[in-house]
C-alpha cells in the first residue's frame, strides 16, 4: 500500500511538473560566421590578412499569467570562446510585461539601446577598422557605460508612433563607483507612402572628476526596398569632447541581394586634430534560407592630432579593409 501511495505521488509530482513546464513557450536561436579579413595598412602591424570567427546562442522563456501578465527569461551566450573555454553568459534578464508597458531586470542591454539610431542599422557587418592608439568613436552610435551589467529598465507600452524607454544601473557599493542612467525615445510616422522614425538617446555615467555623458539623433526613412540614414552624435568626459556624423542608404534587390553604402566622421575638440574617418559599401547576398554572404569594403583614415602621429603609442593610420563573412542563423 505504501509503495502504491509513493508510486502515485510520485507520478502526480510528474505530471505537475510537466503541466507547469507545457505552459512555459521555449524558444532557442543562435548564429555563426566565419570571416575573412584583408587590410592594406601604412602600419606594418596592421597589415595583413587573418580569418575570424564568432557565434552566439540565446534561450528565451516565456509564460502567459492567469493575469494577462507576460513573463519572460532570456539566457544569451557568447559560445566562440577560447579553446577549452566555458561559454560567457552575455545576458541573464528578467522581463515582465502588461498593459502598464515593460520592466526589465537583470543582465542586460541599457533602454537606450532599443532606441538608437545610427548608419550602422543599415549594414549588416560594419567593421570599422581602427588603431590602437584610437580615443575617439568609429562610428554616431551612443557611447554608453555598464554594458551588459545588472540594471532595471522600464518601457513604456506605444503611444501611437511614440516608443520610451529609461534603464539606471547601479555602480555597486564601491567608492569609485558610477551608476549609469541612459534613455531614448522613437517616434515614427508615414508621410507620402514613406515610413519615417525620429530617434533621441542619451546616457550619462557618475564620475567623480567629470560625468561621462553621450546623446544620438537619428533619422530613418524607408520607401518601398530602399532605406536611408542620417545620424549625429557626442560625448564628453574627462579630455574628451568628441562629435561625430553618418549617414547610410541601402538598396534591397528582388534576387535577394542587398547593396549598402555608409560614410563617417568623427572628432575630438579637445585632442587637437584627432581625426577618424571611412567610407564604405557592403553587398549581401542570401544564397539560402538562414545563410547569407557578405562583403565589405572600407577605406578609412586616422589622424592621432597633438602628437606628430610616429611615435609607437600614437600612430597615423590609413588603408582599405575588405572582409568577406559566411554567416548561419538558426
Amino acid at each position: 500500500m505504501r509503495k502504491l501511495l509513493l508510486g502515485t505521488t510520485a507520478l502526480a509530482a510528474a505530471a505537475t511538473l510537466s503541466a507547469n513546464a507545457a505552459l512555459a513557450d521555449v524558444s532557442i536561436s543562435g548564429m555563426i560566421e566565419w570571416s575573412y579579413d584583408s587590410r592594406s595598412s601604412n602600419v606594418s602591424a596592421n597589415d595583413g590578412t587573418s580569418f575570424g570567427q564568432d557565434s552566439d546562442m540565446q534561450v528565451k522563456f516565456s509564460n502567459k499569467t492567469d493575469s494577462g501578465l507576460t513573463v519572460g527569461m532570456l539566457v544569451d551566450f557568447d559560445t566562440d570562446q577560447a579553446d577549452n573555454a566555458a561559454p560567457l553568459n552575455d545576458e541573464t534578464s528578467l522581463s515582465i510585461e502588461g498593459g502598464f508597458g515593460k520592466i526589465v531586470l537583470g543582465k542586460d542591454d541599457n533602454a537606450a539601446d532599443s532606441y538608437i539610431i545610427d548608419e550602422s542599422d543599415l549594414i549588416a557587418e560594419d567593421q570599422a577598422p581602427g588603431v590602437s592608439s584610437m580615443t575617439i568613436d568609429t562610428s554616431s552610435s551612443l557611447v554608453m557605460g555598464s554594458a551588459d551589467g545588472n540594471k532595471i529598465s522600464y518601457h513604456l507600452p506605444a503611444m501611437g508612433g511614440l516608443k520610451v524607454g529609461i534603464s539606471q544601473a547601479d555602480g555597486g557599493k564601491a567608492s569609485t563607483s558610477s551608476d549609469t542612467i541612459s534613455y531614448g525615445a522613437n517616434y515614427s510616422l508615414d508621410a507620402g507612402g514613406a515610413s519615417i522614425t525620429l530617434g533621441y538617446t542619451a546616457s550619462t555615467t557618475e564620475n567623480t572628476t567629470q560625468d561621462q555623458d553621450s546623446e544620438n539623433m537619428g533619422l530613418k526613412v524607408v520607401s518601398g526596398d530602399v532605406s536611408f540614414i542620417v545620424s549625429q552624435s557626442g560625448y564628453e568626459a574627462n579630455d574628451e569632447d568628441r562629435k561625430n556624423m553618418g549617414a547610410s542608404i541601402s538598396y534591397a534587390l528582388p534576387n535577394g541581394m542587398k547593396l549598402g553604402a555608409y560614410t563617417f566622421k568623427g572628432e575630438d575638440d579637445l585632442d587637437a586634430g584627432e581625426e577618424y574617418s571611412r567610407n564604405g559599401v557592403e553587398v549581401q547576398y542570401t544564397i539560402a534560407s538562414g545563410l547569407t554572404a557578405y562583403v565589405n569594403v572600407d577605406d578609412y583614415d586616422y589622424k592621432e592630432g597633438t602628437s606628430d602621429g610616429t611615435t609607437a603609442a600614437h600612430i597615423n593610420d590609413s588603408g582599405t579593409a575588405t572582409k568577406l563573412t559566411i554567416k548561419a542563423t538558426f
